[in-house]
């Protein structure tokens, strides 16, 4: 079975993409699998920049075929803000994380409140064109997380034909409309055009 390295350390994404995976012929590795702690530095200004960053270093470190992606929320009434620094957004995490964006939000009303994510996922492997391919998610930011599942800003993002959160939506429903999965069934597709991996 062919191996494919998906450059993350992150278990809840490692689980979206096994999902939106099986039934290929591919043995999933994450970077903990593989012993690798190097960061890849993401200097990129885009996702498509970090994304092929990472896959292109990650495979470079590994000898693997690798897929990396760079996704994170796009908020109309912040000029775009977060975007690609959306992990690191107000130089907080989690909770502290929701209520820093939340408190950047708090004089906007509901109508101007239109948010995105966006996923950008890049396919690496020795010899050949890196490819790239995009999911996007429109919704709107909460004023109040909602929900327990999903992980980052999912409990603030609301889709209106949800009527909830993705933190709200069981597993298998956020897994058919999330941008991740959007961009990982135009992965899969690429992986499929691969044929055998090597």
């Amino acid at each position: 079975m062919d191996e494919l390295l998906i450059a993350t350390h992150n278990p809840g994404k490692l689980r979206e993409f096994a999902a939106i995976f099986a039934g290929l012929p591919l043995a999933l590795r994450s970077l903990d699998d593989l012993g690798i702690h190097e960061e890849v530095e993401e200097t990129g200004t885009t996702f498509a920049e970090n994304a092929r960053l990472k896959a292109e270093g990650y495979m470079a470190m590994s000898g693997l075929p690798t897929m990396a992606d760079d996704s994170g929320l796009e908020v109309a009434a912040l000029g775009g803000a977060p975007g690609v620094y959306s992990a690191r957004y107000g130089g907080v995490k989690g909770e502290a994380q929701l209520r820093y964006l939340l408190d950047q939000m708090a004089h906007v009303p509901w109508h101007e409140r239109l948010a995105r994510f966006v996923c950008v996922i890049a396919l690496a492997r020795p010899g050949h064109p890196t490819q790239l391919v995009e999911g996007t998610l429109p919704g709107v930011i909460e004023q109040a997380p909602r929900g327990s599942g999903g992980f980052g800003y999912d409990p603030l993002f609301y889709l209106l034909d949800e009527d909830a959160t993705l933190a709200e939506l069981p597993a298998e429903r956020k897994n058919q409309i999330s941008h991740r999965a959007q961009a990982a069934r135009a992965a899969r597709a690429v992986l499929e055009g691969w044929g055998a991996l090597g």
